[in-house]
């Protein structure tokens, strides 16, 4: 029996024996690749959902990680370079042939954990869409963006971090986890303070405007105050949350 829980490091035979002895629930991320300030890579939310999705499927057990979905809803930062964006049908549509191919081969319990808050909505309207021509298959997908950035404040609020610094792009909760991740790819020489007001009044304005509008380096929030050993913390509270909602939902 392997102890795997990758399918990307799995074989088919594997995955198959996997299947057979029970495992039907797989988890994935959706992710970006975005700018995040000068200090953090194009791939920060990808890093964060896969290491995320990886200790959700752990946490769960008797659950496999498919890979994670790299490119997301990003048009808002395509002020700056290196920014991929996906119109949101054609993200709806991936998703829709990720799930449909993931069901074929007889997983019944799908979790989609978006870790970008552009593709909230695109995975939203895709569950709903896949609920309806799935019947046999439980979809389940976390959407509720306000309640993600709300839970990442408090988590930051435990180190005397207030909201304004926590931020809600690149600022130090992010940071924090991607040092936790993958601290050859931070560059902390470079972290310098973004947009530190009420992001709730801004939405509208980076909707309708892009992130530039807001801020010329791309940061919402201060990342200095960073520390890879808040960022493994974070990841396991936000694992535990994302665990805490699917077990109410997922079926046997």
């Amino acid at each position: 029996m392997t102890n795997k829980i990758q399918l990307s490091e799995m074989s088919w035979v594997e995955t198959q024996k996997a299947l057979e002895r029970g495992v039907k629930t797989v988890v994935f991320a959706v992710g970006s690749n975005e700018q995040h300030g000068p200090h953090l890579p194009t791939s920060t939310d990808s890093l964060i959902g896969e290491a995320l999705a990886y200790k959700v499927a752990k946490k769960l057990g008797n659950a496999l990680q498919a890979p994670t979905i790299n490119v997301g809803c990003s048009q808002h930062h395509m002020a700056f370079p290196g920014t991929i964006t996906l119109k949101p049908e054609t993200l709806k549509g991936i998703i829709r042939d990720y799930c449909v191919s993931l069901a074929k081969h007889g997983f019944n319990n799908i979790i989609i954990l978006p870790s970008h808050g552009g593709n909230f909505e695109a995975v939203r309207e895709a569950v709903e869409e896949l609920r309806q021509s799935l019947k046999d298959v439980n979809v389940i997908a976390y959407t509720d963006l306000e309640g993600l950035l709300k839970f990442l404040v408090e988590f930051s609020a435990k180190h005397g971090i207030p909201a304004s610094e926590s931020g809600a792009h690149a600022g130090e909760s992010e940071t924090s986890m991607v040092l936790a991740i993958r601290k050859d790819l931070v560059n902390m020489k470079r972290a310098k303070e973004g947009f530190v007001g009420r992001f709730e009044d801004k939405i509208d304005l980076v909707i309708s405007q892009g992130i530039k509008a807001l801020t010329e380096i791309g940061v919402i929030g201060d990342p200095r105050k960073a520390e890879a050993e808040k960022g493994d913390e974070y990841l396991e509270l936000w694992a535990e949350k994302m665990v805490h909602y699917v077990r109410g939902q997922i079926s046997s």
